[in-house]
């Protein structure tokens, strides 16, 4: 159940609200001139410093809005424990336009397990075509972690036979194309941004 109540709204007024934050952490940040992109970074990385687990916990039960911005907070301000928390909500994917925050998140944090959430997600959904969530992305994020990790979780996925290709093949908008290589870049980029944020 989202909840809608005083307490979230004034945290989606703090966290989500300014400069359209929410907005732009759907990836528009990749686009914006280098004059508003770094104030938007600054900004960033200094809500992230300043959120607290409690109010991060609040807004993972707003909207898609304060959970793609808790996310990316959680993210920059490294907050892996976390980790199950975005997982869960990426598996349960009750809410549109978040699920691309929390593969960011996951990935960023970069860990077996954070892989291992990914790979649940993926063998879940990729059985349901009739579904099409955050698969790309989560594929994306899975392919980063193996480069972060030297490890190869997303191998049998992409093989001839996979799920991968069952289901780029059986889903509509997919058209058959099962290159993961742009969303693997996407991941990357936003993986990128969480850098430059936490090092500041």
């Amino acid at each position: 159940m989202i909840r809608h109540d005083p307490e979230i709204q004034a945290l989606y007024r703090r966290y989500c609200l300014p400069g359209r934050r929410y907005l732009k952490l759907g990836g528009a940040f990749l686009r914006m001139p280098r004059e508003q992109y770094e104030p938007f970074v600054h900004a960033l990385a200094a809500d992230a410093r300043a959120v607290t687990d409690a109010e991060l916990g609040i807004l993972f039960q707003g909207s898609w809005r304060e959970r793609r911005t808790a996310a990316w907070l959680a993210a920059v301000s490294r907050r892996d424990h976390f980790r199950d928390r975005l997982g869960a909500l990426l598996l349960e994917s009750e809410v549109c336009c978040a699920g691309g925050a929390y593969c960011v998140a996951l990935a960023s944090f970069g860990t077996a397990r954070d892989a291992g959430l990914l790979v649940a997600y993926l063998d879940r959904y990729l059985r349901r075509p009739d579904l099409p969530y955050d698969q790309p992305t989560a594929m994306g994020a899975l392919a980063y972690t193996d480069t972060v990790l030297h490890s190869d979780r997303a191998g049998p996925l992409l093989q001839e036979g996979g799920l991968w290709r069952q289901w780029s093949q059986d889903t509509p908008h997919m058209h058959g194309d099962h290159d993961i290589t742009s969303h693997l870049d996407g991941i990357r980029l936003a993986c990128a941004l969480v850098e430059e944020c936490a090092d500041l």
